[in-house]
């Protein structure tokens, strides 16, 4: 059987159409964009086009979109950037997340607290995947207040109500910030049907090139820099732009918006198959917030009685690949923090993500569970006998 993978939360494939839009960049047109001869001039038309094409597929006007180097450096440069302005100017400042973010914002989120004094406010999420709104409202009420919450989880697929949020939080003069990795391309997203003021994308989610991203910010809301150093990007952040790089992020975010309702019918269907099969076969399973509203290309699946990582690696065996959870917490033993704040610790479950992508199978989904499920019972006996 042919090797299946099944880890795009984490990463996918550069699409060709992208490759192929990046390439001159990388070759014959590799001017500076801040030259003034023909090579800079070229460069930057190429990146201002990337520009308006990002704008285009989100809704917004170009002059709001930031190239950076991915989705963390955007999460970042929202969070640190936005309460780092605002605190300047408000004696008291409250910022919400909520206990599943990533960790490129819970992370920001709480050396803001650390080093600036800024009240943090961590929002629960019930197992059913349920934000209480009114403890956002009661931030808001209680000053200048920054919320920043992921609108799809990277490791349940959760899907919070960031455009019902937003309105809340304009409402009440807040500002707010959502990390849109895992969502653009997988469910529709447009800036200018909903309040957001700030935007994270990344490229390496939706088949263009790693370490590429964007941060929209709606016009009228200032940031600190993080990096300094020159002009570029309206002197949000310096450095010479990777012009291939905002082709290639273009190109991608383009197709994905184009292609996003008819793939996510074809994930769901596929992911169905897979949760009501393993549901069937295997006893003590859990899908996590199985009832919640979810994004349609990951499945996050918890099972009784197994180690995580003898699961993982047995997995890896049988050529199949998924994850426990964020990539970028892949070396770490412990058990997941989005996990563990819906369902509190669980140490002889383990939880096993699997997140499917354009090329994925019905084949490979069959395949899938037949090998999962032999796996557990295999891991089961030995757990048992030792």
């Amino acid at each position: 059987m042919k090797a299946v993978y099944l880890d795009h939360a984490a990463t996918t494939p550069i699409r060709n159409e992208v490759r192929e839009a990046m390439e001159p960049y990388l070759s014959e047109s590799f001017g500076n964009p801040s030259s003034l001869h023909r090579w800079g001039r070229e460069a930057s038309a190429a990146l201002e086009d990337a520009r308006a094409t990002v704008a285009e597929a989100l809704g917004a006007h170009s002059r709001e979109i930031y190239f950076t180097r991915g989705g963390t450096e955007s999460d970042n440069l929202a969070v640190l950037g936005c309460c780092g302005f605002m605190k300047t100017h408000e004696k008291r400042l409250t910022l919400v997340v909520s206990a599943i973010e990533h960790s490129a914002v819970l992370d920001p989120a709480k050396l803001v607290t650390e080093r600036q004094g800024i009240d943090l406010v961590t929002l629960p999420v019930s197992q059913d995947g349920v934000l209480d709104q009114e403890l956002i409202r009661l931030a808001l009420e209680s000053g200048p207040t920054v919320v920043s919450l992921m609108w799809v989880n990277n490791e349940t697929g959760l899907v919070f109500p960031v455009p019902e949020i937003s309105s809340l939080v304009n409402e009440l003069g807040g500002t707010i910030h959502t990390d849109a990795v895992q969502a653009v391309g997988k469910i529709p997203v447009n800036v200018r049907e909903s309040s957001i003021h700030l935007l994270t994308a990344s490229g390496h989610k939706i088949y263009g090139p790693k370490s590429t991203g964007i941060l929209f910010v709606r016009s009228g809301v200032d940031l600190v820099p993080l990096v300094h150093g020159g002009g570029q990007e309206q002197a949000l952040r310096a450095g010479t732009e990777d012009v291939a790089g905002a082709v290639g992020f273009a190109c991608s975010l383009r197709l994905a918006v184009e292609e996003q309702q008819q793939l996510s019918k074809r994930l769901t269907a596929l992911r169905s198959v897979l949760e009501k099969r393993l549901l069937k076969i295997i006893p003590r399973l859990r899908i996590n917030v199985q009832n919640a509203n979810r994004a349609s290309h990951i499945s996050s699946i918890a099972i009784g009685d197994i180690d995580g990582e003898d699961l993982l690696a047995a997995l890896d065996l049988e050529g199949i690949a998924a994850s426990g959870g964020s990539a970028c917490e892949s070396g770490s033993t412990q058990t997941s923090h989005v996990i563990t704040a819906l369902y509190g610790e669980e140490t002889s479950t383990a939880t096993v993500r699997f997140s499917l992508g354009c090329e994925t199978t019905e084949q490979e989904i069959e395949q899938t569970i037949i090998k999962l499920t032999s796996i557990v019972t295999r891991l089961r006996k030995l757990g048992a006998a030792s």
